[in-house]
This record gives C-alpha cells, sequence and structure tokens, in this order.
C-alpha cells in the first residue's frame, strides 16, 4: 500500500468502518506505526500487530469513548445500508460529534458528491449543497452541522468527498458484477448513460487524503474532493479493463429503465437508486485541483487500479475452481 504523503497526528486513531476505505485507512496508519483501533458492529477489520479491533454501536457515544477514549482522530467511514440512510446516519453523526467534542479528536468524514444535486460542470468543493434529495439532504447536514461546530471552536473537522470507486467488490460499479463477466468474455450491463463522462475514485485515494487532511490545520474547516484520475465513460473504463485483461472488448449496453422500476418493487437498494439517477444520466464530473494544489495528493495511476482489479479477480476465480 502506498505511504502517507504527510506524517498522521501523534496519538491512537480511531477508524468507525471496515470497509474499502476504513480498512485502508487502519492499515495505512498502522504501516506508519501509530496504533489503531477499528470499531464495526461485529468487530471486523484488517489485521495487523497495531490494530486493534472492537465490536461497538457507532450511533453510541459512550461506546466509543469505550472503544477509545483519547483519539487523535476520529475517522468517519461508517457505511450504513443505502436504503437506512434516514434513519441510522443521524445517530451516528451526533455521536461522532460528541466524540470529537468531548475527547477533543479531529472528526474526519467520508462522503460523497451527492450533495451538490445535477450540475452541468465539474463539481467543485464551493458548490452549494442544495440537493433535493433525501439522502443527499442527510449527508449535506452531516457536513453542515460538522463545519459549525468547527466554525464555533466546538471541534476540528474536515470531510473528503469522492466519485463511484474503482475497486473489487460489490459495492463499485465495476466490480463483482462487471469484472468477472469481462474475464469470461461475456457482455456488460450498466445503469444509465454508458457513454457520459465519468470521475471514477480509488478507495486508496480517499484513505490516503483523508488521513492527509485530517493530520494538518490547513485541512480543517472545509470539505475536500479526492484526486482521481481524468474521467472516463462507463463503456471506456469496460474497454480499459478488457485490455489490461488482455481479452477483447465485451459488448457494454445500458439496463433498461423498465427492468430497474420492476426491480425496485422487490429490491429497496435497487428502488433508492431512482434518487441518484442523474449521476448516471449525465456527465458526473470531479475536480480536484484544491487539494492537488494544497497537499500535492495525486491519484493512484488508472493502469494500476486496472491492473489490481484484474488481478484480484484473477485469483478469485482460481480459488473458486
Amino acid at each position: 500500500m502506498s505511504a502517507l504523503p504527510v506524517s498522521p497526528l501523534e496519538g491512537t486513531h480511531l477508524v468507525v468502518g471496515a470497509g474499502e476505505v476504513g480498512s485502508a485507512v487502519a492499515l495505512l496508519l498502522a504501516e506508519a506505526g501509530r496504533p489503531v483501533v477499528v470499531v464495526t458492529r461485529s468487530g471486523s477489520g484488517p489485521v495487523h500487530p497495531l490494530i486493534r479491533r472492537v465490536a461497538a454501536d457507532a450511533a453510541n457515544v459512550d461506546a466509543l469513548i469505550a472503544a477509545e477514549s483519547h483519539a487523535a482522530v476520529i475517522y468517519n467511514c461508517a457505511n450504513p445500508p443505502y436504503d437506512k440512510w434516514t434513519t441510522e446516519w443521524p445517530p451516528m453523526a451526533a455521536a461522532f460529534l460528541a466524540y470529537a467534542e468531548q475527547t477533543g479528536a479531529v472528526l474526519a468524514t467520508v462522503s460523497n458528491l451527492y450533495g451538490y444535486g445535477p450540475v452541468d460542470v465539474p463539481m467543485t468543493e464551493d458548490l452549494p449543497l442544495t440537493a433535493a434529495g433525501t439522502k443527499a439532504q442527510v449527508r449535506a447536514r452531516m457536513w453542515q452541522d460538522a463545519k459549525a461546530a468547527n466554525d464555533a471552536g466546538r471541534i476540528r473537522a474536515t470531510e473528503v468527498r469522492g466519485s463511484d470507486y474503482i475497486c473489487p467488490g460489490p459495492q463499485s460499479m465495476l466490480g463483482d458484477r462487471v469484472m468477472p463477466r469481462i474475464l469470461a468474455g461475456k457482455g456488460v450491463q450498466l445503469l444509465g448513460d454508458v457513454d457520459q463522462p465519468h470521475t471514477w475514485t480509488a478507495p486508496v485515494d480517499v484513505a490516503r487524503t483523508l488521513i492527509t487532511v485530517a493530520s494538518s490545520e490547513r485541512g480543517w474547516g472545509r470539505a475536500w474532493h479526492v484526486p482521481s484520475n481524468p474521467p472516463r465513460s462507463q463503456r471506456e473504463a469496460v474497454a480499459d479493463l478488457c485490455a489490461a485483461a488482455g481479452v477483447p472488448r465485451v459488448k457494454v449496453s445500458s439496463v433498461p429503465s423498465i427492468l430497474l422500476t420492476v426491480m425496485g418493487v422487490f429490491q429497496p437498494v435497487i428502488r433508492e437508486l431512482k434518487e441518484t439517477d442523474y449521476q448516471r444520466q449525465r456527465s458526473y464530473v470531479l475536480d480536484d485541483s484544491a487539494v492537488r494544489m494544497a497537499f500535492g495528493i495525486e491519484p493512484t495511476p488508472w493502469s494500476d487500479l486496472l491492473a489490481d482489479m484484474v488481478a484480484h479477480y484473477r485469483v478469485q476465480g482460481a480459488n473458486a475452481t
């Protein structure tokens, strides 16, 4: 894993969540010699001598304090079920704010671009968070509350925002639903307009950026976009993955809207995609110039990300046979 661009703050670091980003944050910190506590509901998380895994309710500030009473930073890398954001995010966000205020920890949050809503220009951090969707409003309110507490001097807070992830796994649009089919030479169906420019963000770059801005006073009190490679449409990204795998290009098509509507009747997560349909129907491009200029962070090369995807799924396929 890439080394940190700056030295993280001294002391123990509390990471809430052990998904792609949370695990990367914990491992980067541990590899830099920092003790880490990872909190999840089940007590899962990456394995490293400097990482302690704790099962706790992240919506309970007392449970967080019991897990680690004096963290230098609390990293919000949690990821509630997509269809439960409106009920599960508010109590967790309140607990994170309370933890930061009671312990003095920096609050560093992983977020997304939902709050901007549909825009016709590359997204910058100074765009207003005026999206009308319920999930967008939940994430916008989380940052507005954290920034208000930061500006009032009650806590130190920062937030990083990335686009759709390019990585293995079910959470990536190019992951479990796409890569096995590419390697098998089968066509893929994707959501929305497959020819619109689209920014892809690597979870490890989210982690590197999160640690960097949390570690510097320059990073506090504002949001930052994660450095990402130049946009590629879904069709281009699939072609790139085919080339990286050394296989012929596969057919790329869009899932019919009527099929999504029918699937949404039975699957709540699919139904929730309607709110963010614009992200896949129009240009969706992130401007990351601010964090590059302020901290000199560059994204993991696109070719490396593609190679990692191919290698992961080839190993997975070999293990399944």
